[in-house]
C-alpha cells in the first residue's frame, strides 16, 4: 500500500549540489523513520542519513556536506546534497522504515546521481 517515488536525481559537477525529493504514500506519515541510502556499482547498498520525527543521523562519509529533512505536511523527505564528490555517485533510494510498529520497511525505485566533469 506504501509507494515512495523519488525525484531530483541527475549529472552535476564535482562541488556541485543537488536535491533529492521522495514523497510517500500511506497514512500516518510523521510517526515514521525516513531514510536515504545509496548503491554504486559492484558494491553493498549503504546508509547515507535517516530522519525521525526530530533527530538526523548521517553517515561519516556525508556529515556536514548532506541535510536530510522532511515535510509531514506534503509526505515528502529531502536529501540536500552540497560538495558533491565522484564517490557520491550512486543510486539513491528513498526508505520508510515501519519496524518500530510492527510493518515492515518499504523502498523507493531509486534515483540516479552521476557527479562527473
Amino acid at each position: 500500500q506504501v509507494q515512495l517515488v523519488e525525484s531530483g536525481g541527475g549529472l552535476v559537477q564535482p562541488g556541485g549540489s543537488l536535491r533529492l525529493s521522495c514523497a510517500a504514500s500511506g497514512s500516518t506519515f510523521s510517526r515514521y523513520t525516513m531514510g536515504w541510502y545509496r548503491q554504486a556499482p559492484g558494491k553493498q547498498r549503504e546508509f547515507v542519513a535517516t530522519i525521525s520525527s526530530s533527530v538526523t543521523n548521517y553517515a561519516d562519509s556525508v556529515k556536514g556536506r548532506f541535510t536530510i529533512s522532511r515535510d509531514n505536511a506534503k509526505n515528502t523527505v529531502y536529501l540536500q546534497m552540497n560538495s558533491l564528490k565522484p564517490e557520491d555517485t550512486a543510486v539513491y533510494f528513498c526508505n520508510q522504515d515501519r519496524l518500530w510498529y510492527g510493518g515492515t520497511s518499504y523502498w523507493g525505485q531509486g534515483t540516479q546521481v552521476t557527479v562527473s566533469s
